[in-house]
């Protein structure tokens, strides 16, 4: 019988549980998990801060999925160390765990930067689990005044689950827009200007140089007054337990497409890895619910002896502010580099489509994002943009624009 091991108990661990069951009915599964709840959805710890969840609702599978699945799990430990050559993990409490096959899912952790007198702020967070929304809940009441620092989308979808709990709200970054990884300028001020219309605050292009318990101290040489201060400047992927013990390890782990490292019987999933953007062509970290699920499956079968790749990895966010939805997906080749940008626009909504090489490689949707997933579609599966009638599909998303052999033979006999 295989001793199969799985350090984290994430999105992407729950992937892994359900490959290896796929895969073999009968090997023994240990989760090592640093949290101290089972599975549960990430994204929706602003929507839980908002009140448009709860804790129940926030379960990624049913209460029974560790008992279905056979999986014992060892909650509340940290995995310290892997012993490669004795096949063991170490664990925080003094104990080990010996593996057959191991799989690393360590996830992400909030990245500090080394702020002069952060140590003198007595309410500070970050927001990327629920153990820090819990705290955080604990931490605000209605005369709150909130600093985040960071305008991405950890520190944004903060600023609207704490909308209505607090007094003020403001969101400093370095950068000059919001999402500066993700959008552009134009469609950045469009989401910024929603925002504002909803209580939200902006000090961006300025960063902060000092803390003196509860005032930050600016670039800029503006102060402002906080009694609560949240960090989501960006996150690192959690990969030193590889990196220790010598294997591959550039921002994130180094996995191929079954998920292998370099290291013999060790796999790796989700945030602390590093896969190929088939719609670029390169190497990065996708922190992206979705691929560490199908990263985790994947990896999970090989680890239980059946066969299977993961290839198909793009970056995606699907993202909601008050109402406001984006979408965008892949990667944003423009005439500098060999690509075409297609786009129709005004004032409050934005399609723009990138192509390359008479593919699809990206779009950025703002407003509009119905059955967007057709266009994640054409990225991820590369489909010939001469396959398709590709003008129609600028103008709605509709799987009429396939040709009546491709829908048959994608969409199961549908014309």
């Amino acid at each position: 019988m295989t001793n199969y091991v799985i350090i984290g108990n994430g999105v992407a661990a729950a992937g892994c549980i359900e490959g290896i069951r796929a895969a073999d009915t009968k090997g023994k599964i240990t989760v090592i998990s640093e949290e101290n709840t089972p599975v549960y959805c990430r994204p929706l710890i602003s929507y839980y801060l908002e009140g448009k969840t709860d804790l129940e609702r926030m379960k990624y599978r049913d209460d029974s999925f560790y008992q279905d699945m056979k999986c014992e799990v060892l909650y509340n430990v940290k995995a310290e160390k892997i012993d490669k050559e004795a096949k063991t993990v170490i664990l925080s409490n003094g104990k080990t765990v010996s593996y057959d096959k191991l799989c690393v899912a360590t996830g992400s952790s909030p990245f500090i930067p080394p702020f002069k007198g952060l140590e003198t702020v007595e309410k500070k967070f970050s927001f990327l689990t629920l153990n820090d929304a819990l705290s955080l809940e604990k931490a605000i009441n209605k005369n709150s005044r909130v600093l985040i620092v960071g305008a991405g989308l950890i520190g944004l979808k903060c600023a609207e689950g704490l909308h209505d709990r607090t007094a003020e709200i403001i969101v400093c970054d370095l950068a000059d827009r919001i999402l500066s990884s993700i959008l552009d300028r134009e469609c950045a001020a469009i989401v910024q200007s929603h925002l504002e219309e909803n209580g939200i605050k902006f000090k961006l292009n300025d960063s902060v140089v000092e803390f003196n318990k509860n005032i930050a101290v600016m670039k800029s040489g503006v102060k402002i007054e906080f009694d609560v201060l949240v960090l989501a400047v960006g996150v690192k992927p959690n990969s030193y337990l590889i990196k220790d013990i010598g294997g591959k390890v550039n921002r994130g782990i180094v996995v191929d497409n079954s998920m292998r490292t370099d290291l013999k019987d060790i796999y790796a999933v989700g945030d602390c890895t590093e896969s190929e953007d088939i719609s670029g062509g390169i190497k990065r970290v996708m922190a992206l619910m979705p691929n560490a699920y199908m990263q985790g499956k994947c990896a999970g079968m090989n680890m239980g002896g059946k066969p299977e790749i993961f290839d198909k990895a793009i970056p995606m966010n699907s993202i909601g502010f008050f109402g406001l939805h984006v979408m965008t997906a892949g990667s944003y080749f423009d005439s500098d580099n060999g690509g075409t940008v297609y786009q129709e626009k005004n004032k409050d909504k934005v399609k723009r489509f990138y192509t390359k090489d008479g593919l699809l490689t990206g779009f950025i949707l703002v407003r509009d994002t119905d059955r967007a997933g057709i266009y994640t579609s054409i990225i991820r599966e590369k489909t010939p943009l001469s396959s398709l009638n590709f003008e129609m599909l600028q103008k709605v998303s509709s799987t009429a624009a396939y040709s009546k052999e491709n829908r048959r033979k994608k969409f199961g006999g549908v014309v």
